[in-house]
C-alpha cells in the first residue's frame, strides 16, 4: 500500500495579500496547497480539477464576484468551503484563532493532514563536550528544589536534533528546568526521553498532575490535555485540548507560563514548519520575558523560528549550540539574584 496523500486545497480569491495568508495558513497546519488563484483566472477545466480535494474561497467583492460563486458550487466536484474572512496580522492574538479555524473547516472536510513522520534515527549524539559551568554557579547545590527558572523550549519538525544539541551542550548545575512542547505523535514521549536525556546532565520527569518539576530536570507538555507550571513548579492539568492544528500547542504553553511564572520564564523556538509561538512571542516581549530562536541555516525546517522572527520578539538567534552558550551566560548573569547564589 502506497503512502496516503496529504489533503490538496485550492486557495481562491479576489486579493493578493488574502490568498498569502490564507495560504500560509493551509500550509502551517500541514495541509497542502494544490492552486492559489483569483478568480478571474479560475475557469471549469481548473474547478474540475482531480489534483484538488477541496476549495477554499475567500471573496471581498462578494457583488462583483457574485455568480462566479453560484458557478463554482453548481461546477465543482469536491466540497467548497467559504473562508473566515480578512485575516489579521500576525503579530495580533487573533491571527491563532482565525487560523484555526481555517483549520477546523479543513479537518471536518478532508481529514486530518498527513504530517511528517518523526524520523528519530537522525537523532544523533553530539560531536562537542558540554560547556563549563559559569564561576558563578560553581559549588552550589540545587538537586531536588523547586525549580525557580523554568524555560520552555518549542520545536515541530527537525526540532529533536537541535534540542538535543542543545541539552548536550549545556553544563551540569545549571540552577534551571525546562518545559519541552515539541509537535509529536502519539506514543514518541518515552522514546524522546531517552534520546534527550541519553548524553544530556538533566533528567526527565512525567508530566503528571501535582508532579513537581526540580533544577535539573525536564518535562515534556503531553499530547491530550493542555498542561502548564504554576509559580511552585508543580504540574497542572485542564480537562480540554491544545488550541490549533499541533499538540501541544507552542503559543498556548508560552502564555500560560508567562502568566504563571511571569519574568521566571523565557522561550527558545527551535526547527519547525508553520508560525506555532509567534503569537505569544508578542506577549513575551511586553512582558520583557526573552525569546529566541534557531537561525534558519541550521534549521530542518525554519518556518516556525522564522515566523517568530517577523514579529521583531526575538531578541537572540543562534545555532543550538550557540543557543547553549547564550543561555549559559544567561543563567550566569540572570538567575544569580533571585536564586541568592
Amino acid at each position: 500500500m502506497g503512502q496516503k496523500q496529504n489533503p490538496q486545497v485550492g486557495v481562491i480569491a479576489d486579493s493578493t495579500l488574502q490568498r498569502h495568508a490564507v495560504c500560509k495558513a493551509i500550509e502551517a497546519a500541514g495541509y497542502g496547497v494544490a492552486l492559489t488563484l483569483p478568480p478571474d483566472k479560475v475557469d471549469d477545466h481548473i474547478i474540475s480539477d482531480s489534483k484538488t480535494d477541496v476549495w477554499l474561497v475567500d471573496i471581498e467583492d462578494e457583488d462583483k464576484w457574485s455568480d462566479f460563486i453560484v458557478h463554482l458550487f453548481e461546477a465543482a466536484k469536491v466540497p467548497i468551503l467559504l473562508g473566515e474572512g480578512h485575516a489579521p496580522s500576525l503579530n495580533s492574538l487573533q491571527f491563532q484563532r482565525w487560523e484555526k479555524k481555517i483549520f477546523d473547516k479543513l479537518q471536518e472536510i478532508v481529514g486530518e493532514p498527513v504530517r511528517p513522520p518523526l524520523d528519530l534515527s537522525t537523532v544523533i549524539a553530539p560531536k562537542a563536550e558540554p560547556l563549563p559551568l559559569p564561576p558563578q554557579l560553581q559549588g552550589k547545590q540545587h538537586a531536588g528544589e523547586a525549580a525557580s527558572y523554568i524555560w520552555v523550549l518549542g520545536a515541530s519538525l527537525g526540532g529533536p536534533n537541535a534540542v538535543k544539541e542543545f541539552l548536550d551542550a549545556l553544563p551540569a548545575g545549571l540552577p534551571i528546568a525546562f518545559l519541552i512542547a515539541q509537535h509529536i505523535d502519539a506514543g514518541f514521549e518515552d522514546t524522546l526521553t531517552k534520546v534527550w536525556g541519553k548524553n544530556s546532565a538533566f533528567s526527565f520527569v512525567k508530566p503528571d498532575l501535582g508532579n513537581r518539576l526540580s533544577h535539573g530536570q525536564i518535562m515534556i507538555a503531553p499530547l491530550e490535555q493542555v498542561m502548564c507550571l504554576n509559580r511552585n513548579a508543580e504540574v497542572m492539568l485542564f480537562d480540554e485540548p491544545w488550541e490549533g492544528p499541533y499538540a501541544p500547542s507552542i503559543d498556548q504553553v508560552m502564555s500560560l507560563m508567562a502568566d504563571n511564572l511571569g519574568q521566571q520564564t523565557g522561550t527558545i523556538l527551535f526547527s519547525g514548519m508553520g508560525s506555532d509561538g509567534a503569537v505569544a512571542a508578542v506577549k513575551l516581549k511586553d512582558m520583557n520575558i526573552p525569546v529566541w530562536a534557531q537561525t534558519a541555516a541550521t534549521c530542518a525546517n525554519s518556518s516556525m523560528p522564522d515566523s517568530a522572527r517577523a514579529t521583531g520578539c526575538v531578541s537572540f538567534s543562534g545555532s543550538p549550540v550557540q543557543l547553549a552558550q547564550q543561555f549559559t551566560r544567561h543563567a550566569a548573569e540572570h538567575f544569580v539574584d533571585i536564586l541568592n547564589i
